[in-house]
């Protein structure tokens, strides 16, 4: 999967952009960006707007968010924004100067640091339950045949027997031992602010027994084989997660679902009212474009369905997602329900 997704030819590093193989919540709407522009006003109150503010995009794609972050955020605050994309695959042609690229996060961060559809993508082994206990699965990446290969030892039998315990033979997980590593390792980052992880995942009482490993190129669905050609991408334990960011030094959680979310920060996804559209017809057709966008990104059996991880390093929750639900130190689903994304939309 390391190989066949960050490796030479790779297919994060090839430059073309997932954008080309599938829409993630930034390439529906620009009112994604909107929603997360009033999570960062609300960082930067909480920070005393500082000199300058970090905003880091983890996963950056062609710097579609960043730039949809720049125009809406207003010329004062742009102006103290250092805006840091981390991407893997070469910088875009013709993009915003102000957007600073490099395959790594800055450090230290103060600031808000944004994950979207990030942590699916890190690396990481299937194992499958045996007779004699818990095998990695060996993948043949020119036909996608599989057989049990080697027991699962040390770290990633530990985190197995925690977060994800398997019960009968034929049962799969996918180890989540390097997304904890990459999201400890973010957290770590953070001087003061806070990281979200945007994603579709599950938790503990709701694990599949199948695992969820999959592929998708240009998309549709195919067959999860690592040679370079597709995308491989399985959901994220979110709650391993949160606790490895606790570990780290997040002082506060929030796991809750991005409809939840999103709705906090202002997308409603109402509907303008008839009477609009005959005084302001242009206005009532983008009104409701805009509902149309809003209601995507919220819809609970797509991409509202996903989990967000919100943490914070010597702040609170930000307000208004404070409202939903937080834990100092600890992690807490708000009432929308366990963040279980129905599908993708690749």
């Amino acid at each position: 999967m390391q190989e066949a997704l960050y490796g030479p030819g790779g297919f994060y590093v090839r430059g073309e952009g997932p954008a080309a193989h599938f829409r993630t919540s930034v390439q529906v709407s620009a009112r994604y960006a909107a929603a997360l522009a009033a999570l960062l006003r609300h960082v930067d109150a909480a920070l005393g707007h500082p000199g300058r503010l970090d905003l880091v995009d983890i996963g950056a794609g062609q710097g579609e968010l960043l730039s949809q972050l720049l125009a809406v955020a207003g010329p004062a605050l742009a102006g103290r924004i250092r805006a840091h994309a981390v991407e893997v695959a070469p910088r875009p042609a013709g993009l915003d100067e102000r957007l600073c690229w490099a395959p790594v996060p800055p450090e230290p961060i103060t600031g808000l640091v944004i994950a979207n559809e990030w942590l699916d993508n890190v690396p990481l082994d299937v194992a499958e339950l045996a007779a004699g206990g818990p095998r990695l699965v060996l993948v043949d990446t020119s036909t996608g045949a599989e057989r049990t290969g080697p027991a699962v030892t040390g770290a990633d039998l530990a985190w197995l027997h925690r977060w994800w315990p398997l019960h009968r033979a034929g049962d799969r997980a996918e180890l989540g031992t390097p997304r904890c590593a990459a999201w400890a390792a973010t957290i770590g980052r953070l001087d003061r602010g806070v990281a979200v992880a945007a994603d579709y995942g599950h938790r503990r009482d709701g694990r599949p027994l199948a695992g969820t490993l999959a592929g998708f190129r240009h998309g549709r669905p195919v067959r999860p084989i690592p040679d370079g050609s597709r995308d491989i991408t399985a959901h994220v334990a979110v709650d391993a997660c949160a606790a490895a960011g606790v570990a780290a030094g997040a002082a506060a959680t929030l796991l809750t679902t991005q409809r939840a979310a999103l709705r906090a920060l202002g997308l409603t996804g109402q509907r303008p009212g008839l009477q609009h559209a005959d005084r302001d017809p242009a206005g009532y057709l983008a009104a409701l474009r805009q509902a149309a966008e809003e209601a995507e990104l919220t819809d609970p059996a797509g991409l509202g369905g996903f989990s967000w991880l919100v943490q914070a390093v010597r702040l609170p929750i930000p307000e208004p997602l404070a409202r939903l639900a937080s834990v100092p130190g600890g992690v807490r689903q708000d009432s929308s329900g366990p963040g279980v994304a129905a599908g993708r939309a690749r």
